[in-house]
């Protein structure tokens, strides 16, 4: 098989478009049925909607957990939230997977967990986008909004700061067997990085 990958020269918002189109049509192309979308205030999980509208995929968002900005705050606005349920998009949210607890103990006694390890490895060698693709696709697979099988792939949609500009095509996994997902395929990503 033969496929080309998309490279985008930067990383950022500027790519979401494009990189959401690329995956509309890798979904349509393999019979994807489940999309999960990094979305912190459901923007992105809104042009998400858009540019899937039509085909028969799942989409999932996953938005940052409650507190992290501001303590029992959500960054997903109830109008945004509203308009995502009504074009039938599942929003949800859980707590980091590379992060968590781990992450409490590693700022109050120093060092560095091994969750930190993983992530910053797919950050640094992958870029940020790739590694928040990853993670949200197990947030999605905890919650159970996909099914996780050796046999599902799925569609994961990360991004650097805001937007989208990284899609994978994955066999998702729960956080607890993270070694058992598998990237099977890159549909679009930067070439650069963000330090």
């Amino acid at each position: 098989m033969e496929k080309s990958i998309t490279y985008f020269d930067d990383v950022g918002p500027k790519n979401t478009e494009e990189v959401l189109r690329a995956a509309a049509l890798r979904a349509k192309e393999l019979g994807i049925e489940y999309v999960v979308v990094a979305s912190t205030t459901g923007e992105t999980a809104l042009k998400a909607a858009e540019i899937f509208s039509g085909q028969k995929v799942k989409i999932i968002a996953i938005s940052h957990q409650y507190g992290l900005k501001e303590n029992g705050k959500w960054e997903v606005e109830e109008d945004k939230l509203k308009r995502l349920t009504e074009m039938g998009v599942v929003m949800t949210t859980q707590s980091h997977m590379f992060s968590g607890v781990e992450r409490a103990i590693s700022k109050r006694l120093g060092g560095a967990s091994r969750g930190d390890v993983i992530s910053d490895t797919l950050r640094a060698v992958f870029g940020k986008g790739f590694k928040v693709a990853i993670e949200c696709a197990m947030m999605a697979a905890d919650s159970g909004h996909i099914p996780v099988s050796k046999d599902t792939e799925i569609i994961a949609v990360g991004g650097t700061r805001q937007g989208a500009d990284v899609a994978l095509v994955l066999r998702p996994a729960h956080s607890f067997d993270f070694f058992s997902l598998q990237v099977r395929e890159i549909i679009a990503m930067p070439r650069a990085k963000e330090d």
